[in-house]
């Protein structure tokens, strides 16, 4: 599934909100971040590591919890099981990610345990499964008690892929950039590459036609940028109107420039210190 920008899901079950769980379907960010913040981004489930859970923003008691400023009700992490506590009424498990730790608690249903029990205990099976110093995937909600926070868990199950805790963590963080940068466009200044790749600040090559541009250092890249969007004639730009345009040393200019002709960037005209881009 895909968040808008370039940002998608994992498939290792927390989809973000694309399924599974019982949870409302959607985009977790779609393709524009301010209507994600809206009453459908407060229903889909949110991937997020222990400590965005404990950090997460409450206006009043009342209010809705904020995550990046937007508002969370389902959640979903991953965690290292490290203590379990089982009370008539409720399972509490102490989980950690290695951001933070927090207190996870299933209530017991007891009719839907007497059920489970009919059908061959399965459900305690399912239960046993979770033990101290394993991993565990959560679905619930964070809640707050007497301004203590705990995750309120519709369903948790151990963990059998390592694989789904780094995935989860990068899902995590995905979406994080996602409502803190914007989309990769708009994080860049500009558009995104061929390869999705946003430029740095020296700039961007821009349209490619699609194919790789060749690695050159920083420097080169501001006078193949220059070169690209400074008005000119057929004969291209002379060495002296570069150095003047981005400031830079005239011998700084020629070196860059050595890179990009070595490259095959960009072409001689009219003499050996005017220069004009190859097209790609």
């Amino acid at each position: 599934m895909d968040y808008g920008g370039g940002y998608s899901t994992t498939s290792y079950g927390a989809q973000g909100g694309a399924g599974g769980g019982g949870f409302m379907s959607g985009s977790q960010g779609g393709s524009q971040p301010n209507a994600a913040k809206g009453t459908l981004s407060r229903e889909t489930l949110r991937p997020c590591t222990i400590k965005q859970v404990l950090d997460a923003s409450q206006p009043h008691p009342e209010a809705d919890f904020k995550i990046d400023d937007v508002e969370v009700q389902q959640l979903t992490f991953v965690g290292q099981i490290r203590n379990i506590s089982t009370q008539t009424t409720n399972i509490t498990y102490k989980l950690d990610d290695g951001t933070g730790s927090i207190e996870v608690k299933q209530w017991i249903d007891a009719e839907a345990s007497n059920t489970s029990m009919d059908m061959g205990d399965s459900h305690k099976a399912g239960q046993k499964d979770l033990v101290e110093n394993e991993w565990a995937r959560v679905w619930g909600r964070l809640k707050a008690f007497n301004n203590r926070r705990h995750v309120g868990a519709h369903v948790i199950r151990p963990v059998t892929d390592k694989m789904e805790i780094q995935y989860h963590l990068l899902e995590a963080t995905y979406v994080h950039l996602y409502y803190l940068r914007g989309p990769l466009e708009d994080a860049a200044g500009g558009k995104a590459g061929a390869n999705g790749q946003a430029a740095d600040d020296g700039g961007q090559y821009g349209d490619s036609g699609g194919r790789q541009m060749p690695s050159v250092g920083a420097n080169a890249r501001r006078v193949y940028q220059c070169l690209k969007d400074s008005p000119q004639n057929n004969e291209g730009l002379h060495v002296q109107n570069i150095a003047a345009s981005l400031r830079m040393q005239v011998a700084d200019v020629m070196k860059a420039g050595d890179e990009l002709l070595t490259q095959s960037m960009i072409f001689t005209t009219v003499d050996d210190n005017t220069w004009a881009l190859l097209e790609f």
